[in-house]
């Protein structure tokens, strides 16, 4: 029996790489909607009780929406690994 070596080179993909990849561009786009969900909820539920938009309240609902929508994509349950 004859075994030939295989030889692997690591890829370089570098930064320009990691942002042309599938997960990216689904992470960027469910980080996105889920901050448009916060805003949303935030906008129409919260802010309806009070006088007005509060930036501070108003950047939370949107870090708290973006952060959820990262989170369903990027959990390992979402990508097959539960």
């Amino acid at each position: 029996m004859e075994f030939k070596k295989l030889e692997l080179e690591p890829e370089k993909k570098g930064l320009r790489g990691w942002f042309k990849t599938r997960q990216f561009k689904t992470s960027l786009i469910s980080i996105t909607i889920g901050a448009a969900a916060g805003f949303g909820y935030y906008f129409f539920g919260e802010a309806q009780t009070m006088d007005g938009v509060a930036f501070e309240e108003a950047v939370k609902y949107v870090a708290m929406g973006g952060f959820f929508g990262f989170f369903v994509t990027n959990s390992p349950c979402a990508r097959g690994r539960c």
